[in-house]
């Protein structure tokens, strides 16, 4: 990306188109960093209205727009996380990332051809699927740019630790304290076409009350985890078993007989919706290793439903 120069009388500045042209990248950055949907739209709002707060000299002395837009998206999470944690001890219930339908393009690399990817880096594909993205949670707020920022989004050590305030070493230790996590929690890959055989048996289970077939597709220690926010009906805290969360279940289906549930892409792996009269109510994404279900995440939270309501 080149250097902004001045428009000219009656004419539009030829650096806007590129400065938009950063939003998508930037949504795909912040919700990675933050988990949610609405505080990453928040952030790209934010930092757009610095930009434009700049004089025309200011933007003169920027080089590249892409990577001052960058910084700032990555600073602004970087504050928002350091008081996340505040946030969710207010919070009703377990908190749970907001989950993604299909229909958004969530996949997208860094521009202007970035570096070969380390062996042990993330896919960009799978740094979006919810797993992935609880387990960004237990991390320290350092850890979780400096991780999000070099593995998933190709920037250098040297890029990271001028937009996280640290040096280049201690970036490189956060990021490896990261990976070290996301390691020691991922079980062996299920083949996808694999996983939504397993979501659609769950759901044919699930819709007949089945108990005995739910139990034959859960862990013995899976757990079941519902976001409400406070808003609306759930557990309020996590469901361990595979027969209680089987129950549990067909429970929920016996007192809403009118529940439709439909097969769907959920944070780019097979999931589940549930809708009444039409609404999507409740978001479900699993965790499968092998061929049983590990981890059920329940979405029931309207404000974090939103970007289902329309299909």
């Amino acid at each position: 990306m080149t250097t902004r120069s001045g428009p000219g009388p009656g004419r539009p500045d030829p650096g806007f188109r590129a400065i938009v042209s950063e939003r998508r990248r930037l949504i795909n950055l912040a919700y990675r960093l933050l988990g949610s949907l609405a505080d990453a739209e928040d952030v790209v709002q934010e930092t757009y209205a610095r930009w434009y707060a700049l004089s025309p000299q200011q933007h003169d002395a920027i080089e590249t727009p892409g990577a001052w837009l960058t910084t700032v998206a990555s600073r602004i999470c970087l504050d928002l996380l350091g008081s996340a944690r505040a946030r969710r001890e207010r919070y009703v219930g377990e908190w749970i990332p907001e989950p993604l339908p299909e229909r958004r393009e969530w996949i997208t690399g860094r521009p202007e051809g970035a570096a070969a990817d380390p062996a042990d880096r993330v896919t960009l594909d799978e740094s979006i699927n919810m797993a992935f993205l609880v387990v960004l949670e237990s991390m320290t707020p350092a850890e979780r740019v400096a991780f999000i920022l070099h593995d998933v989004f190709r920037y250098s050590f040297t890029e990271v630790a001028e937009i996280v305030g640290r040096t280049p070493a201690a970036c490189r230790q956060l990021a490896s304290s990261a990976r070290r996590r996301i390691r020691a929690s991922k079980a062996p890959a299920t083949p996808a076409a694999r996983q939504a055989e397993i979501v659609r048996n769950f759901k044919q289970a699930w819709e007949a009350k089945d108990i005995a077939a739910l139990v034959g597709l859960l862990d013995p220690n899976v757990t079941a985890v519902g976001d409400s926010g406070g808003l609306v009906s759930a557990e309020l805290r996590p469901i361990e078993g595979g027969e209680q969360v089987a129950r549990v279940l067909v429970d929920v289906v016996g007192r809403a007989p009118q529940l439709a549930i439909l097969e769907r892409t959920v944070n780019g792996q097979p999931g589940l919706v549930a809708q009444l009269d039409g609404v999507t109510v409740t978001v479900i994404a699993f965790d499968i290793a092998g061929d049983r279900i590990t981890q059920i995440w329940a979405v029931r939270n309207p404000e974090k439903l939103r970007p289902w309501t329309t299909g």
